[in-house]
């Protein structure tokens, strides 16, 4: 099995990169600067030469806010990208991985997200990952999309990281009291897809940690376990006038996955001690 990690940078690949090299399976990672979505020869290339079983697709454009002006470069990654990489797995028979967000609803549901529930994205960046989650939908039987939520890792590019950041430059903090979701861990997201290649699996799926929580009580979880001394304020969403809409309440039920591949996956304040423990900030 030969397994092509695209987006090598990114905090999801440096993951799975970390996992596999204490594997015997085969991998190669890319960076965007030698394997960039957007340009079809590119990809037809790589392909060509590396000769995957296996496309996991780590990039993204994530810029929720930037995209509201500028909805044109989400698109090139989120959903030109994406089918540029279908194209090549259509060519040359290869299963793609790809990554989702809980931003393709509209947090109306009056409980968790199942994978059942019709999405209805309210920003560029929601609506970019639902047309590349069509387009992998409609052109191939070997994938497996998953949706996942609040992610974080090792890297600069998550809440955490943000925070401890804010932490050391700014009196006091003001995070949101209303926007909900699920926090999840790189660590999760790769052994749960890991076990679901190894069971065959293909198809949607959502996952995440269990249990959810706002974007405050992740605050005061993560500073009372990092013993970071900060004040911080419960603010709402509204008050902070960003460009971008956000879901109040994405959070999505990872029963689907947990119940098909027999998995307990821990909830987010499990993960999340796991994680600062580990030192990995």
């Amino acid at each position: 099995m030969r397994i092509l990690i695209v987006g090598k940078k990114g905090q999801l690949a440096k993951e799975f990169v970390k996992y596999l090299s204490n594997t015997n399976i085969n991998y190669s990672a890319f960076p965007k600067e030698k394997l960039d979505v957007s340009n079809i020869n590119t990809v037809l290339n790589v392909v060509e030469d590396y000769k995957p079983d296996i496309i996991i697709n780590c990039s993204a454009y994530n810029l929720v806010d930037r995209a509201e002006e500028y909805p044109y470069e989400a698109m090139k990654i989120n959903a030109i990208g994406v089918h540029n990489l279908v194209f090549a797995c259509l060519e040359k028979g290869i299963t793609l991985i790809h990554y989702s967000t809980d931003y393709v609803f509209d947090g109306e549901k009056a409980g968790l997200y199942t994978e059942d529930d019709q999405p209805n994205p309210i920003n560029e960046y929601g609506k970019s990952k639902l047309f590349g989650e069509n387009i992998i939908r409609s052109s191939l039987e070997n994938y497996l999309i998953f949706r996942v939520s609040w992610l974080y890792g090792e890297g600069e590019n998550n809440f955490l990281y943000k925070l401890s950041q804010w932490a050391k430059s700014q009196e006091y903090l003001r995070v949101a009291c209303d926007e909900f979701s699920v926090p999840t861990s790189t660590r999760i997201v790769v052994e749960i897809t890991l076990k679901a290649l190894k069971e065959g699996l293909t198809g949607l799926y959502h996952l995440t940690n269990s249990d959810y929580c706002s974007r405050y009580e992740l605050a005061k979880e993560y500073f009372k376990l990092a013993n970071i001394k900060k004040f911080i304020y419960p603010a709402y969403q509204a008050e902070f006038n960003l460009p971008a809409k956000r879901p109040r309440f994405s959070a999505m039920s990872n029963e689907k996955i947990s119940r098909i591949l027999n998995v307990d996956i821990p909830t987010w304040k499990e993960e999340l001690e796991s994680f600062v423990k580990g030192d990995k900030l």
